[in-house]
């Protein structure tokens, strides 16, 4: 008799925008962990990282996460120098990637081999890879006389510069954050690099 109640259109558009998305969650949980980090404990960071390294595996599960013109700034990425330089507050001028994210040398590398090769290790730093055949080129600053590759016992190759094996960090999400330096993990300590080569140790 009274039939079915008149249906707004726009309710489920409406209930479609309010809800969460899984990949939106992420990204907050993600800038919350990382915010965290800029006033915790160096021992802190390392097991903060983690989780964030843990988080952004989940990331990549999630559908749709890859958004349109993410292929276009991928190439964008690959036509840009290897290393380039940036200036980063005390830092001063360091070595970031084609992306402008931060450069990090692993002491325990002793300017010889890559040493990060455990599956924690290279989640929570992932080295700077190139493809076999390709050579590492340098923008900015940065000189090409000191760019090199050492192959890792996984079998990828790994850019390196002044005989360092670089490496970028997790929590590092924005070009020009510095949030390994200085800090203990993975059996060592990780710093940033300047054009010369030389370690910047400084905070």
């Amino acid at each position: 008799m009274f039939g079915n109640p008149p249906v707004d259109a726009a309710a489920p558009a409406a209930v479609a925008a309010s809800s969460t998305s899984p990949k939106r969650t992420i990204l907050r949980t993600c800038s919350s962990l990382i915010r965290v980090i800029g006033v915790a404990t160096p021992q802190a960071r390392v097991r903060i990282g983690l989780l964030v390294a843990l988080t952004v595996a989940v990331a990549g599960l999630v559908s749709g996460w890859l958004e349109p013109g993410s292929s276009k700034a991928a190439r964008r990425a690959a036509a840009a120098p290897t290393v380039q330089t940036k200036k980063v507050g005390k830092l001063g001028v360091i070595l970031v990637n084609s992306k402008g994210r931060t450069l990090y040398m692993f002491v325990p590398d002793h300017q010889k081999k890559v040493t990060c090769t455990s599956n924690a290790c290279v989640a929570l730093w992932p080295p700077l890879k190139i493809k076999k055949g390709h050579s590492p080129t340098a923008g900015g600053a940065a000189k090409k006389k000191l760019l090199g590759v050492d192959k890792s016992p996984a079998g990828y190759r790994v850019v390196t510069y002044n005989r360092w094996p670089l490496y970028t960090y997790i929590t590092d999400t924005k070009p020009g954050q510095t949030t390994g330096q200085g800090i203990p993990s993975a059996g060592g300590k990780w710093y940033v690099l300047s054009p010369s080569g030389k370690v910047i140790r400084k905070s």
